[in-house]
């Protein structure tokens, strides 16, 4: 009994320092000075160097959703609907979990570990003493990038996603290019997009969150910088999973 109720304790102090911590990252972002130099260069190696990994996981996700689909709706004389489905489960759900998913476990990964090194070195603690504020200095370009090319990357996903669909679904089904197009662009409307498109907007949030915070928590040398940036990756895909059950509820509910 006595170990549940640390436990909890435990847990509710560390969500508490997580939301403070987040809140200091809020404040600075509002109310301090961004360094545009350094979210550029964040840009590059979050967004840039992540485009390959992506876009093989995206092609590879469209051309076997559409192999899966196609067997199915074949039975049943419907292989043109093979585009709609490809297109609203890329747009709505897949293409911007599995991008996060990817995001979390690359550029997530990273940035736990850049700051988890950086603590156990104890350059965070050099950098207060030369009276700068780390979270200022370190995380909020960090955030701020992640918030920007998340939901780029995801809209690529999508696109090239799209494209692994229609290779199959013309060069394996048989449904003719013309056709294909046209299915795709009907099955996506506005609703459709940006339902997808606004959950990226929280999943960024939240791995930049969390990694920037497991980096921080980071103690026992190299062996806990390995500890807290598995625990970060870890917290990021649980965090993305349950926000997108929420907010996908939400906007059904909201927008059908």
């Amino acid at each position: 009994m006595t170990f549940v109720i640390n436990y909890f304790l435990g847990l509710i102090a560390a969500t508490g320092e997580a939301l403070f911590f987040i809140f200091e990252v809020a404040r600075y972002v509002f109310f301090g000075k961004i360094r545009w130099s350094e979210v550029l260069k964040q840009v590059y190696e979050q967004g840039v160097q992540s485009i390959v990994i992506v876009a093989l996981t995206s092609i590879a996700s469209g051309a076997v959703l559409a192999l899966q689909s196609y067997v199915m709706l074949n039975r049943f004389g419907a292989k043109e609907a093979v585009a709609q489905l490809v297109a609203l489960s890329l747009v709505r759900e897949l293409s911007p979990v599995f991008t996060s998913f990817i995001f979390s476990g690359k550029v997530g990964a990273r940035i736990a570990a850049e700051l988890g090194t950086m603590k156990v070195n104890d350059q965070i603690t050099a950098t207060r003493a030369m009276g700068v504020d780390p979270i200022e200095f370190l995380v909020v370009p960090r955030v701020v990038a992640c918030f920007m090319v998340l939901p780029g990357l995801v809209v690529f996903s999508e696109i090239v996603g799209i494209w692994g669909g229609y290779l199959v679904g013309v060069y394996n089904a048989g449904i003719p290019s013309a056709t294909y197009f046209h299915q795709t662009l009907k099955a996506i409307g506005y609703v459709d997009f940006f339902s997808g498109f606004i959950k990226t907007f929280f999943f960024s949030l939240l791995i930049s969150w969390i990694c920037c915070y497991q980096g921080f928590k980071t103690s026992g040398g190299s062996l806990g910088v390995g500890q807290y940036t598995t625990k970060a990756v870890a917290l990021s895909y649980i965090l993305v999973v349950v926000s997108n059950t929420v907010l996908t509820k939400i906007i059904l509910t909201f927008w059908g």
